[in-house]
Protein backbone atom coordinates (compact mmCIF):
# COMPACT_ATOMS: atom_id res chain seq x y z
CA UNK A 1 0.00 0.00 0.00
CA UNK A 2 1.31 3.42 -0.93
CA UNK A 3 0.02 6.67 0.54
CA UNK A 4 1.18 9.84 -1.18
CA UNK A 5 1.67 12.99 0.90
CA UNK A 6 1.67 16.10 -1.26
CA UNK A 7 4.03 18.99 -0.70
CA UNK A 8 1.21 21.34 0.34
CA UNK A 9 0.10 18.87 3.02
CA UNK A 10 3.39 19.04 4.93
CA UNK A 11 3.49 21.42 7.90
CA UNK A 12 5.73 24.45 7.41
CA UNK A 13 7.12 26.89 9.97
CA UNK A 14 9.72 29.66 9.91
CA UNK A 15 11.52 31.98 12.29
CA UNK A 16 13.34 34.42 10.06
CA UNK A 17 16.71 32.65 10.28
CA UNK A 18 15.23 29.22 9.53
CA UNK A 19 12.46 27.59 7.53
CA UNK A 20 11.33 24.07 8.31
CA UNK A 21 8.92 21.47 6.98
CA UNK A 22 7.92 18.89 9.58
CA UNK A 23 6.49 15.64 8.20
CA UNK A 24 5.47 14.27 11.60
CA UNK A 25 4.39 15.68 14.94
CA UNK A 26 7.25 17.77 16.31
CA UNK A 27 7.67 20.50 18.92
CA UNK A 28 4.40 22.47 19.01
CA UNK A 29 3.04 20.79 15.85
CA UNK A 30 0.69 17.86 16.45
CA UNK A 31 -0.79 15.62 13.76
CA UNK A 32 -2.46 12.47 15.16
CA UNK A 33 -2.41 10.85 11.70
CA UNK A 34 1.33 11.42 11.40
CA UNK A 35 2.92 10.91 14.82
CA UNK A 36 5.68 8.84 13.27
CA UNK A 37 6.28 5.97 10.89
CA UNK A 38 7.37 2.74 12.51
CA UNK A 39 10.67 3.32 14.32
CA UNK A 40 11.02 6.77 12.68
CA UNK A 41 9.71 9.51 14.94
CA UNK A 42 10.81 12.69 13.09
CA UNK A 43 11.49 13.68 9.48
CA UNK A 44 12.26 17.39 9.07
CA UNK A 45 13.40 19.32 5.98
CA UNK A 46 15.22 22.35 7.43
CA UNK A 47 16.83 25.42 5.89
CA UNK A 48 19.14 27.89 7.65
CA UNK A 49 20.22 31.31 6.42
CA UNK A 50 23.99 32.01 6.16
CA UNK A 51 25.70 31.82 9.54
CA UNK A 52 22.55 30.75 11.41
CA UNK A 53 22.88 28.57 14.51
CA UNK A 54 20.18 26.31 15.95
CA UNK A 55 20.90 26.74 19.68
CA UNK A 56 22.13 23.85 21.81
CA UNK A 57 19.22 21.72 22.99
CA UNK A 58 18.88 18.37 24.80
CA UNK A 59 17.49 14.98 23.73
CA UNK A 60 17.59 11.41 25.06
CA UNK A 61 17.20 7.94 23.55
CA UNK A 62 17.21 9.18 19.95
CA UNK A 63 19.38 8.40 16.94
CA UNK A 64 19.59 11.81 15.28
CA UNK A 65 20.36 11.34 11.57
CA UNK A 66 21.26 14.19 9.22
CA UNK A 67 21.51 14.27 5.42
CA UNK A 68 23.02 17.46 3.97
CA UNK A 69 21.04 18.53 0.89
CA UNK A 70 22.89 21.74 0.06
CA UNK A 71 25.39 24.11 1.60
CA UNK A 72 27.76 23.35 4.48
CA UNK A 73 26.50 21.70 7.69
CA UNK A 74 28.11 22.36 11.06
CA UNK A 75 27.52 20.59 14.37
CA UNK A 76 28.33 21.28 18.01
CA UNK A 77 27.60 19.28 21.17
CA UNK A 78 28.69 18.83 24.76
CA UNK A 79 30.24 15.37 24.36
CA UNK A 80 33.09 15.91 21.90
CA UNK A 81 32.04 18.39 19.22
CA UNK A 82 32.32 20.49 17.20
CA UNK A 83 32.24 18.18 14.16
CA UNK A 84 32.23 18.93 10.45
CA UNK A 85 31.77 21.00 8.48
CA UNK A 86 30.07 18.61 6.07
CA UNK A 87 29.35 19.26 2.38
CA UNK A 88 26.19 18.35 0.47
CA UNK A 89 25.74 14.59 0.18
CA UNK A 90 27.11 13.90 3.66
CA UNK A 91 25.41 12.08 6.51
CA UNK A 92 25.81 12.22 10.27
CA UNK A 93 24.47 10.14 13.15
CA UNK A 94 24.42 11.46 16.69
CA UNK A 95 23.41 8.98 19.35
CA UNK A 96 21.61 10.95 22.07
CA UNK A 97 21.13 7.94 24.31
CA UNK A 98 21.84 8.75 27.94
CA UNK A 99 21.33 12.44 27.15
CA UNK A 100 23.31 15.16 25.40
CA UNK A 101 23.13 18.70 24.05
CA UNK A 102 23.60 19.33 20.34
CA UNK A 103 23.34 22.18 17.87
CA UNK A 104 23.01 22.38 14.08
CA UNK A 105 24.46 25.37 12.26
CA UNK A 106 25.12 26.77 8.83
CA UNK A 107 28.91 26.71 8.59
CA UNK A 108 28.91 29.17 5.68
CA UNK A 109 28.67 32.95 6.25
CA UNK A 110 27.55 33.48 2.65
CA UNK A 111 25.44 30.54 1.41
CA UNK A 112 22.15 29.05 2.68
CA UNK A 113 22.11 25.50 4.01
CA UNK A 114 19.48 22.76 3.78
CA UNK A 115 19.43 19.46 5.62
CA UNK A 116 17.09 16.57 6.35
CA UNK A 117 16.96 15.56 10.00
CA UNK A 118 15.52 12.20 11.00
CA UNK A 119 14.95 10.68 14.41
CA UNK A 120 15.13 6.91 14.65
CA UNK A 121 14.20 5.39 18.01
CA UNK A 122 17.05 3.09 19.13
CA UNK A 123 16.93 -0.59 20.03
CA UNK A 124 18.54 0.01 23.45
CA UNK A 125 18.09 2.69 26.13
CA UNK A 126 20.79 4.87 27.60
CA UNK A 127 23.41 4.43 24.87
CA UNK A 128 26.60 6.45 25.26
CA UNK A 129 26.37 9.69 23.24
CA UNK A 130 28.60 9.74 20.17
CA UNK A 131 28.86 11.13 16.64
CA UNK A 132 29.70 9.41 13.37
CA UNK A 133 29.67 11.12 10.00
CA UNK A 134 30.73 10.47 6.42
CA UNK A 135 30.78 12.31 3.10
CA UNK A 136 29.45 10.68 -0.07
CA UNK A 137 29.76 12.03 -3.61
CA UNK A 138 27.00 12.71 -6.11
CA UNK A 139 28.60 10.19 -8.45
CA UNK A 140 28.11 7.46 -5.83
CA UNK A 141 24.35 8.04 -5.73
CA UNK A 142 23.77 8.74 -9.43
CA UNK A 143 21.13 6.42 -10.91
CA UNK A 144 21.14 4.15 -7.86
CA UNK A 145 19.76 4.04 -4.35
CA UNK A 146 22.90 4.46 -2.29
CA UNK A 147 22.73 3.11 1.25
CA UNK A 148 24.37 5.70 3.50
CA UNK A 149 23.14 4.64 6.97
CA UNK A 150 22.47 1.14 8.25
CA UNK A 151 22.47 -1.11 11.29
CA UNK A 152 25.68 -2.95 10.35
CA UNK A 153 27.91 0.10 9.95
CA UNK A 154 31.05 -0.68 7.99
CA UNK A 155 30.95 1.21 4.69
CA UNK A 156 27.97 3.23 5.90
CA UNK A 157 27.23 5.22 9.05
CA UNK A 158 25.88 2.95 11.79
CA UNK A 159 22.45 3.41 13.40
CA UNK A 160 21.40 1.57 16.57
CA UNK A 161 18.20 0.14 15.10
CA UNK A 162 17.26 -2.25 12.28
CA UNK A 163 16.83 0.69 9.91
CA UNK A 164 18.52 2.19 6.88
CA UNK A 165 18.69 5.41 4.86
CA UNK A 166 19.20 5.54 1.09
CA UNK A 167 19.73 8.50 -1.26
CA UNK A 168 19.63 8.83 -5.05
CA UNK A 169 20.31 11.33 -7.80
CA UNK A 170 18.39 10.13 -10.85
CA UNK A 171 18.71 11.22 -14.45
CA UNK A 172 15.51 11.37 -16.57
CA UNK A 173 14.31 7.86 -17.33
CA UNK A 174 16.40 6.16 -14.66
CA UNK A 175 14.57 3.65 -12.46
CA UNK A 176 15.50 2.14 -9.10
CA UNK A 177 13.72 -0.48 -7.00
CA UNK A 178 13.79 -0.73 -3.23
CA UNK A 179 12.76 -4.10 -1.71
CA UNK A 180 10.57 -3.90 1.39
CA UNK A 181 10.75 -6.79 3.82
CA UNK A 182 7.81 -8.23 5.70
CA UNK A 183 6.80 -6.06 8.64
CA UNK A 184 8.76 -3.11 7.30
CA UNK A 185 7.92 0.21 5.70
CA UNK A 186 9.63 2.73 3.44
CA UNK A 187 9.25 6.50 3.62
CA UNK A 188 10.33 8.11 0.36
CA UNK A 189 10.72 11.86 -0.13
CA UNK A 190 11.33 13.62 -3.43
CA UNK A 191 13.78 16.36 -2.46
CA UNK A 192 13.60 17.81 -5.94
CA UNK A 193 12.45 16.90 -9.43
CA UNK A 194 9.64 14.90 -10.97
CA UNK A 195 9.18 11.15 -10.74
CA UNK A 196 6.81 8.25 -10.18
CA UNK A 197 6.54 6.18 -7.02
CA UNK A 198 5.15 2.94 -8.43
CA UNK A 199 2.46 4.37 -10.74
CA UNK A 200 1.87 7.55 -8.73
CA UNK A 201 3.22 10.82 -10.16
CA UNK A 202 5.17 12.91 -7.63
CA UNK A 203 6.91 16.27 -7.75
CA UNK A 204 9.29 18.27 -5.57
CA UNK A 205 8.29 18.06 -1.89
CA UNK A 206 5.97 15.04 -2.24
CA UNK A 207 6.49 11.99 -0.03
CA UNK A 208 5.10 8.47 0.25
CA UNK A 209 4.45 6.03 3.08
CA UNK A 210 4.82 2.49 1.72
CA UNK A 211 3.84 -0.67 3.60
CA UNK A 212 2.46 -4.18 2.93
CA UNK A 213 4.06 -4.55 -0.48
CA UNK A 214 7.29 -6.25 -1.55
CA UNK A 215 8.99 -3.29 -3.23
CA UNK A 216 8.81 0.35 -4.28
CA UNK A 217 9.65 1.28 -7.87
CA UNK A 218 10.94 4.82 -8.42
CA UNK A 219 11.35 6.24 -11.91
CA UNK A 220 12.65 9.73 -12.69
CA UNK A 221 10.65 11.77 -15.20
CA UNK A 222 13.05 14.72 -14.82
CA UNK A 223 16.36 15.01 -12.98
CA UNK A 224 15.49 14.10 -9.39
CA UNK A 225 16.99 13.88 -5.90
CA UNK A 226 15.39 11.68 -3.24
CA UNK A 227 15.88 10.10 0.15
CA UNK A 228 14.30 6.88 1.43
CA UNK A 229 14.12 5.61 5.02
CA UNK A 230 13.47 1.89 5.66
CA UNK A 231 12.25 1.00 9.17
CA UNK A 232 10.54 -1.77 11.12
CA UNK A 233 6.87 -0.94 11.55
CA UNK A 234 6.58 -2.79 14.86
CA UNK A 235 9.29 -2.53 17.51
CA UNK A 236 9.73 -2.23 21.27
CA UNK A 237 10.18 1.41 22.36
CA UNK A 238 12.86 1.85 25.02
CA UNK A 239 13.99 4.46 27.49
CA UNK A 240 11.97 7.68 27.54
CA UNK A 241 9.79 6.34 24.68
CA UNK A 242 8.58 3.22 26.50
CA UNK A 243 4.79 3.34 26.66
CA UNK A 244 4.61 6.54 24.58
CA UNK A 245 4.58 5.13 21.03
Amino acid sequence: MITIRRDNEIFETSGGWYRARWHFSFDQYRDPENDGFGAMRVFNDDRLIPGAVWPLHPHRDVEGLTYVVEGTFGHEDNVGGPFGPLPAGSVQRMTLGSGALHSELNASPDEPMRFIQIWILPDAAGLAPEVEQRAFTKAERTNRLLKVIGSQGGQVVKVHQDASVHVASLEPGAEVVHPIGEGRGAYAYLIGGEATFDDESVATGDAAKVTHQPELRIRAVASSELILVDVPMTFEPVGVWAGRV
